[in-house]
């Protein structure tokens, strides 16, 4: 299915492939520049956009919601040295900057076992 194409009546069995093909994102702090909750090197996942981890603050999560889906999608971000990366600062003026970009499976479902949650829950996967 192309993503870009208009919407279709679609079966389930193939909606649900469209979910299924949707990757992990992660979001990692990569620069602080006065108090935060958060530290820098943390790191949250998605299991798909609307999956949204716990422990993000709120206005940060405000901020993000706007780039999750070009993140999904593959759009490329105005970073010239890594376009497959969002650098997005918080909300605050002096406050910190974060990457999002899309993962494996693989490293979002290990983060997960280092976390002590099941990877193969389903609604942990965001399916």
């Amino acid at each position: 299915m192309d993503k870009r194409s208009a919407p279709q009546k679609m079966p389930y069995g193939e909606y649900k492939k469209v979910w299924e093909s949707l990757v992990p994102l992660r979001i990692e702090m990569v620069e602080k520049n006065e108090e935060c909750v958060h530290r820098l090197g943390d790191r949250f996942y998605y299991g798909n956009p609307y999956k949204k981890p716990a422990g993000v603050c709120n206005a940060l999560q405000h901020v993000l919601d706007l780039y999750t889906w070009r993140s999904e999608l593959g759009f490329p971000s105005w970073e010239e040295d890594d376009r497959g990366v969002f650098r997005i600062h918080c909300p605050d003026k002096k406050g910190t900057v974060w990457e999002l970009r899309r993962v494996t499976p693989e490293e979002y479902e290990e983060a997960l076992r280092m976390s002590g949650d099941d990877p193969t829950d389903e609604k942990k996967l965001g399916f």
